[in-house]
């Protein structure tokens, strides 16, 4: 069987895999060994003098490492079994998109602030870096929706952008650059030069996906014609990437995000992102989970698509 059908097809069951089950906890997950390995890395390397080429190095390594390890396994799959492959790329995808998982941890969210807003901020703390002890429920959901929309580019159209253009060793490759900076991409004193390269290459890779996410979150919610002013609003984050899909969100509720929040004990002072400071409630939430459920369908089938044409053509 001809090897672009199976993995278009292993894409597709991945994707459904994702919906249907969420991320596999009980189960080995490569973003795990990713985490080890850079953890690794860093403690050895991050001392002493050349901290930012020490980070680079490491950088370059473990993503080529992510990206060579599929390659070659894929290409060795595609030539001796089409079900193993199939089997292997859906499995992938399936471990690399984290879209179900989201919009439970965001849910428990919204039910847990409505029983008290100290199990909200508590949930909260979950999934987001900033400080949350001392958040009002207003903050609480609005924090829960602002990481729903970042973490729909971050956590699955991205992946899919990627496995498009690279299939599977460009998603794994993908994760590997979302996870360094994750974990060492932070402007504090221990990571500020050692994760700089890596947060560098995570905003260039997430460039373009962010965008995508933005506009396929206004065309599923019929709100095309606030483009400009999603594009406008995406502007004034302090992330490149993070604002494109805060924005559209922000937009399809006419709500506002943003604001000064406390991370790792400092205060950052964020702009805000569109301008009616209503108050978030569960309707805001049911819409939200809709706008994330429908793109990642458009997103799953554009992705197919675009594998076909770029493999057919190439």
């Amino acid at each position: 069987m001809e090897p672009t059908i199976v993995t278009t097809a292993a894409l597709l069951l991945g994707f459904l895999l994702d919906r249907i089950y969420g991320d596999p906890t009980s189960l080995p997950h490569p973003v795990v060994g990713f985490g080890k390995a850079i953890s690794l890395l860093e403690h050895r390397l991050n001392r002493g003098d050349f901290r930012l080429m020490k980070g680079a190095f490491s950088s370059v390594i473990l993503v080529a490492a992510a990206f060579l390890s599929a390659f070659f396994v894929t290409r060795y799959l595609d030539q001796i079994s089409f079900v193993l492959s199939f089997l292997f790329n859906g499995t992938i995808v399936f471990f690399c998109l984290a879209g179900l998982t989201l919009r439970k941890e965001v849910q428990m969210v919204f039910e847990a602030v409505d029983e008290s807003t100290e199990k909200g901020r508590s949930q909260l703390s979950r999934i987001v870096g900033r400080d949350t002890s001392g958040l009002e429920p207003q903050q609480i959901r609005t924090g829960a929706l602002e990481t729903l929309a970042e973490n729909l580019s971050d956590g699955v159209i991205a992946p899919l952008f990627w496995f498009a253009l690279l299939g599977a060793p460009g998603m794994l490759a993908y994760k590997m650059v979302n996870t360094l900076d994750s974990m060492i991409g932070y402007k504090n004193e221990r990571y500020l030069l050692f994760g700089r390269f890596a947060a560098r290459l995570d905003d260039v890779v997430n460039y373009i996906p962010a965008r995508i996410t933005a506009l396929i979150m206004l065309l599923v919610s019929g709100k095309l014609a606030k483009t400009k002013q999603v594009f406008n609003d995406g502007k004034k984050h302090a992330s490149p990437n993070a604002g494109y899909p805060e924005a559209a969100l922000a937009a399809i509720l006419d709500c506002r995000f943003g604001g000064p929040n406390y991370y790792f004990g400092q205060l950052v002072e964020k702009p805000f992102i569109g301008t009616n400071p209503k108050t978030l409630g569960n309707e805001d939430l049911r819409i939200s989970l809709r706008v994330n459920q429908r793109s990642e369908v458009v997103m799953a089938v554009v992705s197919a698509v675009l594998f076909l044409v770029i493999h057919f053509l190439v």
